[in-house]
């Protein structure tokens, strides 16, 4: 009896030891991670001088607060937020509509050359962005739509293929039997879609409106390339105008990225508890 009290009491002491290791190297990983964060909002209170200064200085002293504001006084960087969050909110939509549709449709419907024309969408993963990037320029070019939003837009309204992989991919966890049920009380193919599908399937909704946001705010190149008028571009385009041939001003670079930082954390912030549902593809969650 004392021999296996022991044992116990040994088993568990480990376990405990095992655990507090853990979580010290969790620590430790999570604060040397945290470093370069640290840093850029370290350097977006400081001043010009203070920002190359040997040795560095970690704490600013006195901190420049008045950097934040000084951002919008060089640029129109409310006016970049603006022109972004409308980006933002465009693509969603689209997306929204065109992955579920088109989701729902590989994962509910049976039709001949399903699993062919699945394959076809999903092997569009392996075309490198860049190759298309000079045909849908050319393409858009001919239509008189450079310099304005709907090179932009109009491709999210096309669907995405990872989108709808991972949308599709959840929607067949969801059973059959629901669909059946369903239209034997008279319901039609839309209101299955609609008020069925569409309820069980908001985890991985979601995961599409994030993954749009991020995409769509983080995004520097196509707007680089269809945008010439300055009071249009995004806050991607606006943080490169603190960037110059000569001259970089590294203190208001960091202080409109530590503003452009804050959409992305309050999203993350209010939709983890979704994030984690949708990670884990389970359609009945919930």
């Amino acid at each position: 009896m004392q021999l296996s009290n022991r044992l116990h009491m040994g088993l568990r002491g480990q376990q405990r030891f095992n655990n507090i290791s853990g979580y010290t190297v969790l620590m430790v990983l999570a604060a040397v991670f945290m470093v370069p964060l640290y840093w850029m909002f370290s350097t977006a209170l400081k001043t010009q001088n203070q920002t190359f200064a040997i040795p560095p200085e970690w704490i600013p002293n006195p901190a420049k607060w008045d950097n934040f504001s000084a951002v919008f006084d060089e640029v129109p960087f409310a006016r970049f937020y603006a022109n972004t969050l409308f980006l933002v909110a465009a693509n969603i939509v689209g997306h929204l509509v065109s992955v579920t549709a088109v989701a729902y449709g590989f994962a509910r419907l049976r039709f001949p050359g399903r699993n062919i024309l699945f394959l076809v969408m999903l092997s569009t993963l392996m075309i490198p962005y860049q190759v298309t990037l000079v045909p849908r320029f050319i393409m858009f070019s001919k239509l008189g739509l450079i310099n304005t939003y709907w090179p932009l837009i109009l491709p999210a309204f096309t669907g995405s293929p990872f989108l709808i992989f991972l949308v599709r991919q959840y929607m067949m966890s969801i059973p059959f039997d629901l669909d059946e049920a369903a239209y034997i009380d008279g319901a039609s193919r839309f209101d299955v879609f609609w008020r069925i599908i569409l309820p069980l399937t908001r985890p991985a909704l979601m995961l599409v409106i994030v993954f749009t946001f991020i995409d769509v705010w983080n995004d520097f190149l196509q707007p680089l390339i269809y945008l010439n008028d300055p009071n249009m571009f995004t806050v991607s385009l606006g943080l490169s105008f603190f960037q110059g041939a000569r001259e970089t001003n590294w203190n208001l670079l960091m202080a409109g990225s530590v503003l452009a930082m804050i959409p992305p954390l309050i999203l993350f912030f209010f939709a983890q508890k979704q994030l984690i549902g949708g990670i884990s593809v389970d359609g009945l969650k919930g």
